[in-house]
């Protein structure tokens, strides 16, 4: 009966440890996934540019003792009107604020800023006036004109999902790979700066040639007289004159 019983210990003790064993082995694995973890090299691949719907708008401010545009305002809604036209997919959306105290100057002034919409070329079914209580009343009620455009966009920059130093998680450290953050900054400055984002996608069609100035130069080839345009001041620019 002794001997069963210190048999039943020993097995036990066996199994035990082979489960430690075994759990040990198996956080050794999972740690090993862990620190494989990696980024790509290729700042395109970790910081692309893509094309999404962006909103473009701008803020008119308006007191309550004067309705209508200031000239500058008015310089304002003209850029609005013609950038619309350019990039714009949807409805001119015009702000007014109403039950405040510039709310009857505001209205006078959404109608100017309907005029100068119109007179850049929106359709007045484009232009649409959503009124609005605003949710802070110590600030000053302002007309906010906004359209839907197609943007280029990359980021948000300014993410460190690893520490940029010398870290045992990180055993890529001293093969000199790029830190996530590197380039997001140069991806999200150039997509600001494109002008049409469809250009990431396609070229744009060729324009059609200028002939003009191409037949003059043929039909000085054929003459034999020389191509270029002579130039009046060529003579005056020679070293030999310059001392006189």
């Amino acid at each position: 009966m002794t001997k069963t019983t210190g048999d039943r210990r020993r097995n036990l003790s066996v199994a035990l440890a082979l489960t430690g064993l075994s759990v040990m082995l198996g956080a050794c694995n999972t740690t090993g996934e862990i620190v494989t973890q990696t980024v790509p090299t290729d700042y395109r691949q970790r910081h692309p540019i893509a094309v999404q719907d962006a909103k473009k708008s701008i803020v008119i401010f308006v007191g309550k003792a004067r309705g209508g545009l200031s000239s500058a305002q008015h310089a304002d809604v003209e850029g609005i009107a013609r950038d619309w036209a350019r990039e714009g997919t949807g409805s001119v959306v015009v702000d007014v604020p109403v039950d405040t105290a510039n709310s009857r100057a505001a209205s006078a002034t959404y109608q100017d800023i309907r005029s100068v919409l119109a007179a850049g070329g929106v359709p007045s079914r484009a232009i649409v006036r959503h009124p609005y209580r605003p949710e802070d009343p110590a600030l000053l009620p302002t007309i906010r004109l906004s359209y839907s455009r197609i943007a280029a966009v990359a980021g948000p920059c300014g993410l460190w999902p690893e520490d940029v130093g010398p870290s045992i998680l990180d055993p890529g450290y001293n093969e000199n790979r790029p830190y996530f953050n590197l380039g997001c900054a140069t991806q999200r400055n150039l997509a600001a700066m494109i002008d049409n984002p469809a250009d990431l996608e396609q070229p744009r069609a060729e324009t059609p040639v200028y002939t003009a100035r191409r037949d003059i130069a043929f039909d000085r080839y054929r003459k034999g007289t020389p191509i270029s345009t002579p130039n009046p001041d060529a003579d005056k620019a020679k070293l030999s004159e310059t001392g006189k």
